[in-house]
């Protein structure tokens, strides 16, 4: 079953880092934010990806064309050219399509671009380049396949942005972050999608998540599978430094690999 992980976006909230490269490009703890959603997936079994790119996906194509080269012990002959590897030091079974989908296209346009690369996919999963969690895909597709719809979307309750104070009298007797709120699920991402969808969307100015979400849950057809874990987006350079924080302490919750 193929992974659909949207590259394409400017990530104009995040410009500190996007300036000069794409944002599932911009790295936590030496690795691009794409390769940890994709070692997530590949942790639950799931390998094959296809990546609909669009801003500077040039600098995705170059990161997995080079990949084994700069993740592997090697030496070159520089008389030749030829490179030989001298050790292996990645395990990585990951099949990795790269498709050109437009500068100028939205969400919803790019996945229909990629109608004939998924045609052998009776379901096929999709989630955004710019976000982490500690689901179970494989109870995510569980959830899907029982229901029979053409959709799932993983609903989250996102982390609040600002921290919590009790005070005695003046002094502040307790400051903690605030947890996850109880109420206001949103799209988390980590959705999971019949061949139906295609007939939802049309050309490249389609936003899936406005008329297509939209006229599927009015079908019916939209089911949302609640994750009450960890989940966080990286929208800004707060949340980017976040997210490395967790990863320089050792305490990721979206690492579930070892």
């Amino acid at each position: 079953m193929k992974t659909v992980i949207l590259c394409g976006g400017l990530g104009t909230r995040l410009a500190e880092e996007t300036e000069v490269k794409p944002k599932p490009m911009v790295a936590i703890g030496g690795y691009p934010i794409l390769w940890h959603i994709m070692k997530l997936y590949s942790f639950h079994g799931y390998n094959e990806f296809c990546l609909p790119l669009g801003y500077k996906g040039e600098v995705i194509k170059e990161y997995f064309m080079n990949y084994c080269a700069l993740s592997n012990d090697c030496r070159v002959d520089l008389k030749t050219g030829e490179v030989e590897r001298l050790a292996e030091n990645t395990n990585l079974d990951w099949q990795v399509d790269m498709i050109d989908t437009g500068t100028a296209t939205l969400t919803g346009g790019r996945l229909h671009r990629l109608q004939h690369h998924l045609r052998g996919e009776k379901t096929f999963m999709l989630t955004y380049g710019d976000g982490v969690a500690n689901v179970n895909i494989n109870a995510i597709l569980d959830f899907h396949l029982t229901h029979k719809k053409i959709a799932t979307v993983t609903a989250v309750r996102p982390p609040a942005r600002f921290g919590t104070m009790n005070f005695d009298g003046e002094r502040v007797s307790n400051f903690s972050e605030k947890p996850q709120t109880g109420e206001g699920w949103i799209n988390g991402g980590f959705f999971i999608f019949n061949q139906e969808i295609f007939s939802y969307l049309s050309g490249d100015e389609t936003v899936l998540e406005g008329e297509p979400l939209t006229r599927l849950a009015e079908d019916g057809e939209l089911m949302a599978y609640k994750h009450d874990g960890f989940w966080q987006c990286m929208d800004t350079l707060r949340d980017k430094n976040l997210l490395c924080e967790y990863w320089q302490q050792n305490n990721a919750p979206w690492k579930l690999w070892e």
